[in-house]
Formats: C-alpha cells, sequence, structure tokens
C-alpha cells in the first residue's frame, strides 16, 4: 500500500495544477465505464458528498445495474474497525496497547504485544496457510479454530515484534478475538453496538454468506473466467476460502455502503467513539526496534506529506472486489472508490478523483 501513497505524491509534483478540475473525473468515470468497471465512486468534502456515481452492475449474469446504495464486501477496510474496536477497549481501560498478547489469549507466540498487531509489526506466521494446509473444509472455521491450529502446528515467526513491517491478517485474527476476552461481548455485537449502530451506518454489518444473500442490494464481486467473461466470483476455486474461514473475525468480512464510510469518515472528526488524542495515535507511524518509521497506524496506513498535508487511508481485497477509502484528514477530504470487478482502472478513478479536489 505505500506504493499507492508514493504514486500520490508523485502524481501531484509531476502533474500541473491546470489539469487539476473536475473534467478530469468525469473524464476518467466516462473511460472506466467504457473499459467496463463496475462499481460506486464516491468524493466528499467535510461530510458534504460532492460526486457520488454508480457504473456497471450489481449483478453480471441479470444485467441489473449498480446503484450508489449497494452493499459491497470492504475485504481489508474491515481492519480499521477493528483497530477502533480495540482503541475503544483501551479507553475504557479494559486493556492496554502495550499488553502482551499472552495476557489475554492462548498463542505459541511471546513477546507480542496488541501495539504490535494493530501495526503489523508482530511478525505473526500467515493463519490462512496454516489452516489450507490442515483444516476441514466441509467445515467453517473461526476465530477459536485458527487459534487452535496456531497452538497445534505452531509455525515459527517471520521476525522478531517490532523488527519491522509485515502486513498481517492474523494480527487482526488475534485483536477481534482479544475483544471479544476483555468485553466478554461477541465481536459482531460489538462492531454494531459500539460502531455502527451509533453512528446512524443503517447498511453496515459484519454478514454471514446466508446474511449476506438475503441483502438484496448486495453488490456481487465478479471475475473474468477464461472466455473473458465477468461471473460470480464464488464461482472460482480461489474464492473457496470465503466459505471454510466464513467465521473469522478481525481481519474482513464487514460490508457496507459508500455513504456509510462517508458517515464513518466524518465519525473520525469528532469524539463520538474515542478522543482526538487517542485517534491521532491510528493516524500515526509506528516507530520500529532500529528507531526507523514504518508508516502504519492502527488500521490505516499514513501519509504524513501528501497534496492535502497528511493523509491516512486503506485498501481492501477479496476475490472479486476491490476497495478504498482514502481521507486527507487535513483538508477534510474524502475518496471512496468500491469495485466489484476487481478492475485495474480502480487507481486511476482514485488519481483522477484526487487531482479533482484541488480545484474543486
Amino acid at each position: 500500500m505505500k506504493n499507492l501513497s508514493t504514486l500520490f505524491v508523485l502524481l501531484f509534483l509531476c502533474i500541473s495544477p491546470l489539469f487539476a478540475q473536475q473534467k478530469i473525473l468525469e473524464s476518467a468515470l466516462i473511460q472506466a465505464e467504457s473499459n467496463g468497471f463496475s462499481g460506486v465512486v464516491l468524493v466528499a468534502e467535510d461530510g458534504k458528498i460532492l460526486l457520488e456515481k454508480a457504473i456497471g452492475f450489481r449483478s453480471f449474469e441479470n444485467k441489473t445495474p449498480l446503484q450508489t446504495t449497494d452493499v459491497f464486501e470492504m475485504a481489508s477496510i474491515s481492519k480499521q474497525f477493528t483497530a477502533m474496536i480495540v482503541m475503544m477497549c483501551q479507553e475504557k481501560k479494559m486493556l492496554d496497547f502495550d499488553d502482551l498478547v499472552q495476557k489475554y489469549l492462548d498463542i505459541p507466540y511471546k513477546g507480542i504485544t496488541i501495539r504490535h498487531l494493530l501495526t503489523h509489526t508482530s511478525g505473526l506466521p500467515d493463519y490462512q496457510a496454516i489452516m489450507d494446509a490442515h483444516w476441514d473444509k466441509s467445515k467453517v472455521a473461526g476465530n477459536p479454530d485458527i487459534l487452535e491450529y496456531l497452538n497445534r502446528y505452531s509455525p515459527p515467526m517471520l521476525f522478531e515484534p517490532g523488527e519491522k513491517y509485515e502486513y498481517s491478517n492474523t494480527g487482526y485474527v488475534l485483536l477481534a478475538s482479544i475483544a471479544e476476552k476483555v468485553s466478554g461481548r461477541d465481536f459482531e455485537e460489538l462492531t454494531k453496538e459500539w460502531i455502527f449502530k451509533p453512528l446512524g451506518m443503517k447498511n453496515t454489518a459484519i454478514r454471514s454468506l446466508e446474511e449476506k444473500a438475503n441483502v438484496e442490494n448486495f453488490a456481487a464481486g465478479h471475475l473474468k473466467d477464461s472466455l473473458g467473461k465477468y461471473i460470480n466470483a464464488n464461482k472460482f476455486h480461489a474464492s473457496d476460502y470465503t466459505v471454510w474461514l466464513g467465521n473469522r473475525k478481525g481481519p474482513g468480512r464487514v460490508s457496507s455502503t459508500a455513504e456509510d464510510l462517508v458517515k464513518w469518515d466524518q465519525a473520525l472528526y469528532s469524539e463520538k467513539l474515542v478522543k482526538k488524542e487517542l485517534l491521532e495515535k491510528a493516524f500515526s507511524p509506528y516507530i520500529l526496534n532500529d528507531l526507523t518509521r514504518s508508516y502504519y497506524g492502527f488500521g490505516w496506513e499514513v501519509e504524513p506529506k501528501s497534496p492535502f498535508g497528511k493523509m491516512v487511508m486503506h485498501t481492501g481485497d477479496n476475490p472479486g472486489y476491490q476497495t478504498i477509502i482514502v481521507r486527507f484528514i487535513e483538508e477534510g477530504k474524502t475518496i471512496i472508490v468500491l469495485n466489484n470487478n476487481y478492475h485495474p482502472d480502480k487507481i486511476k478513478l482514485v488519481e483522477a478523483a484526487t487531482l479533482s479536489l484541488r480545484k474543486w
């Protein structure tokens, strides 16, 4: 993700401000639609939606047009909600960021703190590789099963905690499990009652496969088959893990809409969830053991210097889905792109939206 942040900065250094105008985004949307992009693009400033457009299909098989209100799989954008739940637990004095994970969970790895999990600096091995190799895929695994298999097979650490940054879905599984442990509540209930309901995010939830199927306006993820035709991503073998790991919590599984994400974005300028001094930690780089910086805070990638000042962002990637939220927090500007056919034009639309914001 760091490469994407660098690209934004270079883009502004190389392109004349004369080109930074709303027409760039309008042109990019027309071109993306022509190229077969399917998704929702939203641009906002101070919570006011400047542009919101849906192009493509909710279902390619049925040719059902996408609507701006359609629900998408968020994939790893979900991590920022997991991080917020842990931050709220900290503010409620249920835990401390520098507590050792072994204080709360039985794991075969020592010396890892909650802060290491939040910042992807834990050195934990990939849980999905372990489960893929050993789990009975006729069953649906959840966090307790993942913890059991981490203990049973105990694959080695990748590096010492705090030594470097390496993106870790395993760490966010453990964070959700810790939140459940200290609160005595199910993680799905926590996100609903502590975040989604208070913020009025009525279309946002951690949904099971069955629940998703019952959401009429759920945008299906699509991938190209061997003939270049878009079909439901669930028909591909690469999507099987979303079924047999269907009960995992923490690293993904939140589904939402672009407009609900604007509500989330605006809450992060307030103290509705946690105090501002704690939010600032979420949006700050992590200092590694060698005193260099890793530009990932608590659930957010951090770019201190962008064309609009400090930028925080996150991407999501699931079979058939690509998502991204970009927040220029000093200017109150936000870009959201939700894509449901894994299309390469996603990044072009983010770039065009960023350029357009300069002159909006």
